[in-house]
């Protein structure tokens, strides 16, 4: 029997996930491209000021996680600020597993969360697909004010972006809540999630990234009810991000997930945050850290849904 042929682009004219995915058609990918709350993260585990952290030690950290996780991941996210170029420079990364260019300017203060984004214009898109980058990243801060209009029209120009260049696209929508909201309580993550999904999913990325329902607390069942909100939201392949939610409560969050029909995971924190107790990162990364990875491997594989299968689904019940 001849194997199916997996399609190029997807429903809406989206680059096809398959660089970025597993042999399976699901998606083990290792976030690396956070900037300042990297540096704030490490500046605490030292006891010292956010300035005192110099910007070699963050490339340096990156380095370390591509050499390590790589050969485990299917694809690596990176900033060009802090390692993109150095790692593909060196050439660190495993045939399999795939550079994504983080293409977001964050509204941060120095220690605090991301207020908003912006597309990098600086970005040379062209070169990277060149230097052999597989696809873009962007987040998109959502809340429930008079920006909505402005996120989905950047929504869909970052995935036009990434259609012009031929590379995946990968949005990621965080919900977060208003001044009025989180002064009245009124917040409702999964609601939020939802709702930022029917609003930035239709910009039809190559995949979608959101968070983890119930912050990846209570049962695979309890979960899994809620994210199945996501997957009747979502119209392409998606995946589950780590923020939020404890490393160990990550692992029964992606299966929860994949369940209810996410294909994998895009994370960071959940793998590489106890490497970061050190100067010298290799061992933690190389053992702890890759186990994780590849635990949540075996998990994607055995209860993800493949992204071709995810893109005929879609594509028939829209």
């Amino acid at each position: 029997m001849t194997a199916p042929r997996h399609p190029d682009t997807l429903a809406g004219g989206s680059v096809a996930p398959a660089a970025l995915a597993r042999p399976s058609g699901t998606f083990a990918m290792v976030a690396a491209d956070q900037r300042d709350s990297l540096r704030t993260m490490l500046a605490e585990r030292a006891g010292v000021p956010g300035d005192a952290v110099p910007d070699d030690r963050l490339t340096a950290f990156k380095l370390a996680v591509a050499r390590e996780l790589g050969p485990f991941a299917s694809a690596l996210l990176l900033d060009r600020d802090y390692g993109y170029h150095q790692v593909t420079a060196e050439g660190a990364l495993p045939a399999g597993c795939a550079p994504i260019l983080a293409v977001d300017v964050l509204d941060q203060s120095p220690g605090g969360a991301v207020h908003d984004t912006s597309l990098d214009e600086e970005a040379d898109v062209e070169a990277a697909a060149a230097e052999g980058c597989r696809g873009l990243k962007l987040l998109v801060i959502w809340r429930r004010d008079d920006q909505r209009d402005r996120r989905v029209a950047l929504a869909h120009r970052f995935v036009q972006l990434c259609r012009d260049a031929g590379l995946a696209s990968v949005l990621e929508p965080v919900a977060r809540p208003t001044p009025e909201e989180e002064a009245a309580g009124t917040f409702r993550l999964n609601d939020s999630i939802v709702e930022a999904a029917r609003e930035l999913a239709p910009s039809k990325p190559s995949v979608y990234k959101c968070q983890v329902p119930n912050g990846g607390r209570g049962t695979v069942a309890e979960i899994a009810a809620q994210a199945e909100r996501v997957d009747a939201a979502v119209e392409v392949p998606w995946v589950v991000l780590s923020q939020g939610v404890s490393a160990d409560d990550f692992p029964r969050a992606v299966e929860a997930a994949c369940r209810a029909g996410a294909s994998g995971f895009l994370a960071g924190r959940a793998l590489w945050t106890n490497a970061l107790d050190t100067p010298e990162p290799t061992a933690a990364l190389r053992g702890p850290s890759a186990g994780r990875l590849r635990r949540l491997a075996d998990i994607v594989d055995t209860h993800g849904r493949p992204w071709w299968t995810a893109a005929a689904v879609k594509e028939v019940t829209a």
